[in-house]
């Protein structure tokens, strides 16, 4: 395949690259300069729409309506405006070999992007209960919300399973946000978390005891102090139950995991030098 050349590359097509995108043709980036390459099939978008307004039964948020840079109240950035600019969007192309001696990119079909500066924007991927060899953790209906394919999967089994039950497993952002999405979707709705209250590394005990009684009030079941260990399933591969770590079992057509990300740091492994889980900055390569 034909090699490509750029004077820049934005690895990954999400927030970070969007704005990096904007800010470089503020600065004058010439046509054919810069691009963006993403295993993602759309241009970058504010991420935090798909846990809110996505999900939505009613007037939901769908793409160009949440493309970046509204989410700071910035101009909305369609395909045709990087194309205007002369930033090549390169989409649904997954980069699997990094080679920043030779600055030579490879993706999963084969073909070699060179560049002259890279800026890494990888972002993070969520931790799944299967890292972990959490019995049943492979189940069919169980979601984790990072990218778009992955809001319009729990779009589709909120729709087939109309009415019915979900479990949340993590009580954090992603956690109190799906389980509001779920309920305006009218399922009975379960959240499972196992520290002593909700978002612990930022609400005070006070502050979670207000959202968890207004969570209450609105029908959601919220249990504390205990972890998912395993799932059944029934003879379609759905899940059915979700067995907890104190021995309780509850009933699922739906299980969502908000249990945190890591860093998207393994195509640099031993090129760059790490930090805290993530890639520490230079001036040349910066993380997104």
């Amino acid at each position: 395949m034909a090699e490509k050349s750029f004077k820049y590359v934005i690895l990954g097509g999400g927030v970070a690259a969007g704005y990096a995108a904007r800010e470089f043709a503020k600065q004058g980036v010439q046509p054919g300069e810069l691009a963006i390459i993403s295993k993602e099939a759309v241009a970058p978008y504010e991420r935090p729409a798909l846990s809110k307004a996505y999900l939505f039964p009613e007037g939901a948020a769908r793409l160009p309506g949440f493309h970046v840079c509204v989410g700071s109240g910035g101009e909305r950035l369609l395909p045709e405006w990087y194309k205007e600019k002369g930033i090549e969007l390169i989409l649904s192309t997954e980069i699997v070999k990094a080679d920043l001696p030779a600055n030579t990119l490879v993706s999963a079909a084969g073909e070699t992007f060179k560049y002259q500066i890279l800026i890494i924007a990888t972002g993070s991927t969520v931790i799944k209960l299967t890292d972990f060899g959490v019995q049943g953790a492979d189940a069919k209906n169980i979601f984790y919300l990072r990218e778009i394919d992955d809001a319009d999967k729990l779009v589709e089994s909120i729709k087939a399973k109309k009415n019915g039950k979900a479990v949340i497993v993590g009580g954090g952002y992603i956690g109190l946000e799906l389980g509001a999405a779920l309920k305006i979707n009218n399922l009975d709705v379960s959240m499972v978390y196992p520290e002593p209250w909700c978002m612990p590394r930022l609400f005070t005990s006070g502050i979670a005891a207000f959202y968890e009684g207004y969570y209450a009030n609105k029908g959601i079941k919220i249990i504390k102090g205990t972890v998912a260990v395993g799932f059944t399933s029934d003879s379609n591969g759905e899940v059915k139950e979700v067995q907890l770590k104190d021995g309780r079992v509850l009933e699922a057509d739906i299980v969502v995991v908000g249990v945190g990300g890591r860093p998207l740091t393994a195509l640099f492994k031993g090129q760059v030098e790490e930090e805290t889980g993530g890639i520490k900055c230079s001036h040349s390569i910066c993380c997104g």
